[in-house]
C-alpha cells in the first residue's frame, strides 16, 4: 500500500528535477519545478507519518507547504517587478540583478 504512495512520491520529484534541469530558458517553469519538489516531499513525509503513526511528518508538511507557499509568492512578485523593469523574463537577461 506504501510502495504505491512512495513511489508517486519518488516520481514527482523526478519530474521535477527534471524540469530544472531540462529547462534553460524560463525562470518560472523552474519556480515550478521547485514546487513539484517541495510537494513530492512534502507527499513523502505524510506518508511516512501515517505509516509510523506519528504527527510530526504531517506538522513538518505543514511548515514545508507553507514556506513554499511564501517562496511562490516572493518569488512571482520578483519576476513581475523585474518584468515591469526589463520586458522579458529569460534567465540568460538575469545579470541585470547582480548590482
Amino acid at each position: 500500500m506504501t510502495t504505491g504512495f512512495l513511489l508517486v512520491s519518488i516520481i514527482l520529484f523526478t519530474i521535477g528535477v527534471s524540469g530544472i534541469i531540462i529547462n534553460k530558458r524560463n525562470i518560472i517553469l523552474i519556480l515550478m519545478s521547485i514546487e513539484l519538489i517541495l510537494l513530492a516531499i512534502s507527499f513523502m513525509f505524510i506518508t511516512y507519518s501515517v505509516v509510523l503513526d506519528d504527527l510530526s511528518g504531517i506538522i513538518f508538511s505543514l511548515m514545508v507547504l507553507t514556506i513554499a507557499a511564501a517562496e511562490s509568492a516572493i518569488g512571482l512578485a520578483v519576476l513581475t517587478a523585474y518584468y515591469r523593469l526589463t520586458g522579458t523574463i529569460t534567465i540568460k537577461a538575469l545579470n541585470l540583478l547582480r548590482g
